[in-house]
């Protein structure tokens, strides 16, 4: 048996079946802090459109976005050999659920799966990323056309990481957890690097968080033969940012052993969104956002002289 320029399977001279081309997958993968959820309500939004426009599509519920249904368990630092192979089990069937046909693009929207932000406080950038997209890259339906991947200047990051995490949890003073940020020594050239090995996308897209552009644009930077127009926008936003007003609100509730539900927390935040002082819950000094500012604009540099990246700043 034998395959024919016109992608038919041929057994001698007689005709079998149309073998269906591999569509492949589209992964946007974040960054964290770069506006991924406004991007998965932007999916949301139009899922009816691209699916109908002949893709498939796959994000989470993270936010209480509609329609989400992704849930990729990746592993951790700590994650033995059982684990990870129940693991690819499970992460073989929810491919199947999210990829239809091989002959349909995959478009992915996950900003998990470098890994997760709470390791930042170790001082540790995403450290088990290379053991993540070892399986995932071993359970994806088919090969990666192109990879979006949105980044944001250092101190930007970590104080948005930070005051994200201190919504709904307890968490130390800042300036408790800032060595470890301002001395950590990975950065964006270890994620982009192993998202380039591992994964292999044929095409690696590196922005800047002020290139972003809105969500229409990077979507069809994700996946260019879409059209450029037509696309709804959602009625309602994520993520509102909470103020210093709220924040310290919502830590006195957790230091004296309360909790709070998600709609708890929200509550707070709501209640004191017109307070817009600045009370100094989470900042870097000038000498601080100097050295980190330093570091980012150095591996930008790197990320510019990588091989098989594409770096739009």
């Amino acid at each position: 048996m034998s395959m024919g320029r016109d992608g038919l399977r041929r057994d001698g001279n007689r005709t079998m079946v149309r073998v269906m081309a591999e569509a492949g997958i589209y992964i946007h993968a974040g960054a964290h802090r770069t506006g991924t959820s406004s991007f998965q309500l932007f999916l949301s939004a139009n899922a009816a459109r691209i699916r109908a426009m002949g893709h498939d599509l796959a994000y989470p519920a993270r936010d209480g976005i509609p329609g989400g249904r992704l849930r990729l368990r990746l592993p951790g630092l700590g994650t033995g050999g059982r684990r990870r192979d129940e693991l690819r089990a499970f992460l073989t069937e929810e491919m199947a659920v999210h990829s239809t046909a091989p002959d349909r693009p995959l478009i992915l929207s996950e900003e998990n799966i470098p890994g997760r932000m709470m390791h930042f406080y170790g001082g540790a950038f995403y450290p088990a990323i290379r053991r993540r997209l070892r399986l995932l890259r071993s359970v994806l339906p088919g090969p990666v056309r192109r990879l979006v991947y949105v980044i944001r200047p250092y101190d930007a990051l970590f104080v948005s990481a930070f005051r994200k995490r201190s919504e709904d949890n307890p968490v130390d003073p800042f300036d408790t957890i800032k060595p470890a940020l301002l001395g950590m020594e990975e950065g964006w050239p270890h994620v982009v690097s192993a998202l380039r090995d591992v994964l292999a996308p044929e095409e690696l897209v590196v922005r800047s968080y002020d290139r972003r552009g809105d969500d229409a644009d990077l979507l069809r930077r994700l996946v260019p033969d879409l059209p450029e127009g037509g696309w709804q926008m959602p009625e309602r936003r994520l993520n509102v940012s909470a103020t210093d007003a709220a924040l310290f609100a919502l830590q006195g509730v957790y230091a004296a052993g309360g909790t709070l539900d998600r709609a708890g927390w929200q509550a707070v935040v709501s209640d004191h969104s017109g307070d817009r002082a600045d009370r100094g819950y989470a900042r870097f000094t000038k000498e601080e956002r100097a050295l980190l500012r330093a570091r980012y604009d150095d591996h930008l540099a790197e990320l510019g002289s990588m091989d098989g990246i594409v770096l739009e700043t």
